[in-house]
Order: C-alpha cells, then structure tokens, then sequence
C-alpha cells in the first residue's frame, strides 16, 4: 500500500470513529466538511526561493467520497412540450417529423426549456437532444441550476439528434435545462444509461518517445505512469521567481503541489531574461519537486509576439522540405544566405538553438522537464497555429528533432497541446497529451471527463492524459467518479488563485473546495511525492 492509500484509510478510520483554475477560452458540488484543528500546524518541505517557513493550519485527509453507482438500462424520453418554458418560449407544430404533439422554439432571446427528469439509479447517463436549427447555434446545459456543459446545433433545419454523454445523476428527480442564445426547435430530451465510460483505460505504456531518453526523464516518466488512474498529481503556474503562488497555496491549504509550472519567452527577441526562470526550475527539483516548463515563443522578425493579430510573420513562409534539423547554424546560414531558405525559416532556427542552450543548463544538472512547447496548436489565436494545421505540424518536427538529436536533451517529456484531430502531431514525437480548459462563467469545473474521454480517443491509451493549464482544480471525488483522473492538472496564475490583495480568489473555486481538493486522498501534493520518492 502507498503511503497516500495508508493515510487516507486512516482519515476514513478517524471519519467512522468520529461520526457520533494570459488566456484563452475553452470549454457534483460536494459537501466540505471542515475538521480542522486550528491548533495543528505545518511546516513547509521546502523553503527555498523563499517559501514561507509560517506555520499554518493543517487540515484532515479527505477520502474519495461519491455516491455507489448501480447500472440500468433506461431509455426515457421527456417531450419538450412538456418542459417548463421560460418566457418566449412556446409550443409549435409547423415542422414535419417531431414526436409527441410538438416542439418548443422562441429561444432567441436567451430562452429556456426546463426538465424534470427521473433518473432510475445513481449513474452515468446519455443526455440526447433532438434539435433542429437552419443555423449553428450554441446551447448550455444546466442541471439543477448548475452549468454543466454545452454544444452547438447542426446548420441543416433538421432535427438531429445532439448528445452529451456521461452525465452523472442521483437516483431520483433531477432538473435538466437548455439555452439557447438563437433560436431552435427543441423536439424531446432522451436519457439513457451510458456505456463510453468504461472505454476508459490508464494503461499508459510509459515509453518516451525519445529512445535515448536520460535515466532522469525515464524515472519521471515510469513514477508518472505507475500512479496514471491513482492519483492526480498537483500542478502551479508561477508568474516569477519568487514563487508567491506556491506559498499561497500552503498557506491556504496546507499542502504544496508537486509540479512548479513557469513559462519561458523571448521578450524583443532576447532570451536573457529566462536565466532566473531556469535557475527557479532547477531550485524545485532540488528540493524535491517537478519541474514543468512552456515556451511563450514570440515570432522571430520585427513585430515580434505570440498573437498572430500583433505579428506580420507568417509560418508558412518558413516551411521547408530541406532536412535542416540537424544542420549546424553555419550550414543552415548558408542555405539562407543562396536564397534556399526564407528569413522567417533561418529566424525559427535562431530561436529554437536559443531555447535550446537554455534547457541545457538543466540538462546538465541532471533535471527532468515537462516540456510543452506550441501549446494550443489548434486555434488561429498564437501565431505556430494560425498558418493552418500542416505548418504547425511541421514546427513541431523541427523542434522535437532540433532538440532532441541535434542538442541531444534527452531530459524532455514532450507535452503535446494540440487539442484537435486535425492538429496531432507524430505519436512518436511526444509523451503526453494535455488540454487547456477555461470554463465559461458561471459553470462548474467538475471532473472535465468530456475532454478526457475524447483526448484518450484521439491519442490512445497509451499516451497520459493531463490538464496541461485551466481555471480550477478538478473536482478530484468527480473525476474519479467518472473515471476521468487525470495524470496531473496545472492552474494559471492570476485571478485564477489569487486576488488583488494576496489572498486566496474564490472567482472561479470556492476556498472550502480548493482546501478539500488539496487535501484529498485522490490528490497528490508535494510532502507526498517526496515520500513516495523516499521508499
């Protein structure tokens, strides 16, 4: 048994005695019960540069907790004529191939119809929309009053059938709702017990990509892999050196988290600035953490920035069919120089031997880095994804081989951030995959299975699956409720965590949340990954 497992059988056994979250937007409330003891206290394991050394309260180990799922066949339908309609919308019957005695429509100014459903045990359930709109037209979902999720109508005037699988419901009554900011035509709401979910797997091979892999990168890689489905290990964007973030989250929760996240730049071109950042990596591995690492690339040339709207460089114009990844500066100079070569290609390279002699220094030393650069390849916002999806496929090439054989960093878990079919690179060119998640205001993070389940489907099972950043900490008991326990989770800094004034910022997680999130037996933090590491 893991030392994690022994305490959290014996937070259950005290229990039982006792019982007298710079970016871009992407797309199960559970009681907190708060047994702390003001008088405990916790000191922190590491104190360098400079974690708080305070004192603060401690809080008791929460054990994964949600309700005994029991599987039934259902296949209910629920007409919408039926629903509870708020102002707007109506009742109608013009179109051809609806069920029941019609459909509700009038959803242009924000309408809504409202379900009251029965669901015949606690499980997970196939929420089936029949819609039918002559344009696209984005919907939320609500259950019982709670943003859950939402999608977007077909353009064809027809009733189609939309689904949200793997909805968890309580045995019992439960209200559905759906939005809608244009108008449709909702027909009927099926529910039926879902099946996707046991698809599911976190049988990760553990193999690096890179086959000349440092012993370092291979026993991150192998601990990553043994606790894939075990734990979700924790992760934090810090803004500098300074790691405040850190010491907020130990001074709020008690705990440290296991993965230190920082991006590196190239601010104007120059990536001196990066050597303090480089230095703080390596100062959280010594002290027992891991290290995470992203590239904000800003484009080589004269209007340099990471949004494609701020620069004229085009990535296109860089593409090559020329093998120049493991040329020397020199030769690639050359072909530049006869004309073979754009500036735009030759400024990549300049770049990326940059970078490279940074991650160096860290490779040197002996530290593992989770490495992702490129990140959200799929959307037209940065600009390696706004030249269209096979120039940013061939970024991506140039910088794994770049780095990996011509620099030889073998102590590089490539992250790949993709986030769409059209945009996955080589499988033999990264570890694992990750997704960006901000949730819109208003809804709940819960355990984000939907992006799981479909990130697992496109990459394989082979591959880990992680929250490479997002706005809020997964609902840990959610996720493993719905097998959605992802490898490891990083929130952005900011008003993600923190307020104006230093303290904890409830806007997008309640603190009682954060506090049970950081202290569930399902979470891994950093007192006990070091250890884990100790046996």
């Amino acid at each position: 048994m893991t030392i994690k497992k022994c305490l959290s059988a014996l937070a259950a056994a005290v229990f039982l005695a006792s019982a007298s979250g710079c970016k871009s937007v992407g797309e199960a409330n559970l009681f907190f019960r708060d047994e702390s003891n003001s008088e405990d206290s916790v000191q922190p394991l590491v104190t360098s540069p400079p974690l708080s050394t305070d004192a603060v309260e401690s809080f008791p180990d929460y054990p994964i907790s949600y309700p005994e799922i029991e599987q039934q066949d259902t296949g209910d339908i629920y007409e919408a004529e039926n629903a509870s309609l708020t102002d707007g919308v109506s009742i109608a019957a013009d179109r051809d191939s609806f069920s029941g005695y019609g459909y509700v429509s009038g959803f242009s100014d924000g309408g809504a119809a409202e379900f009251s459903v029965i669901a015949p045990s606690n499980q997970h359930y196939d929420l089936t929309f029949c819609i039918a709109s002559s344009k696209e037209v984005k919907c939320s979902v609500s259950l019982n009053g709670e943003i859950i999720s939402g999608f977007t109508t077909t353009a064809d005037d027809k009733f189609t059938l939309i689904t949200l699988p793997g909805v968890f419901l309580v045995k019992g009554e439960s209200d559905i709702s759906v939005s809608a900011v244009g108008d449709i035509c909702l027909d009927y709401l099926k529910i039926s017990n879902n099946t996707s979910l046991s698809d599911i797997s976190y049988d990760a091979d553990g193999e690096l990509s890179n086959e000349n892999a440092a012993e370092s990168a291979k026993k991150l890689m192998s601990f990553l892999t043994e606790n894939y489905g075990e734990y979700i290990i924790t992760g934090q964007y810090v803004s500098d050196e300074s790691n405040s973030e850190l010491d907020l989250i130990y001074r709020t929760t008690g705990k440290y988290p296991v993965i230190r996240f920082a991006a590196l730049d190239n601010c104007g071109g120059s990536f001196d600035a990066n050597y303090p950042a480089v230095d703080a990596a390596a100062e959280w591995h010594r002290n027992g953490g891991i290290t995470g690492l992203m590239w904000h690339w800003e484009s080589p040339g004269n209007q340099p920035s990471v949004y494609a709207a701020e620069t004229d460089f085009d990535l296109s114009k860089a593409v090559t069919d020329i093998d120049i990844a493991n040329m020397t500066q020199e030769e690639i100079r050359g072909l530049y120089g006869e004309g073979k070569l754009s500036g735009e290609c030759y400024g990549l390279i300049l770049d990326i031997d940059e970078m490279s002699g940074l991650l160096l220094s860290l490779k040197n030393k002996g530290i593992p880095v989770l490495w992702r650069p490129l990140h959200e390849g799929s959307g037209d916002w940065y600009w390696w994804g706004a030249s269209g999806t096979s120039a940013y496929k061939w970024l991506w090439e140039l910088v794994y081989t770049r780095m990996t054989e011509y620099f030889g960093l073998d102590n590089l878990i490539w992250i790949w951030n993709g986030q769409s079919a059209d945009s996955l690179v080589d499988k033999d060119t990264f570890d694992i995959a990750s997704v960006d998640i901000y949730t819109a205001d208003g809804q709940q993070f819960g355990s984000r299975y939907e992006q799981f389940a479909a990130l697992q489907k496109l990459v394989g099972s082979d591959k880990l699956i992680a929250i490479s950043e997002s706005c809020s900490v997964p609902d840990i008991d959610a996720a493993f409720r719905d097998k959605a326990v992802w490898s490891f989770f990083g929130l952005w800094y900011g008003e993600y965590l923190e307020a104006d004034d230093g303290t904890y910022s409830d806007i997008y997680m309640t603190k009682d949340s954060f506090i049970r999130a950081y202290n569930s037996s399902g979470a891994l933090t950093l007192d006990e990954y070091t250890a884990m590491n100790e046996d």
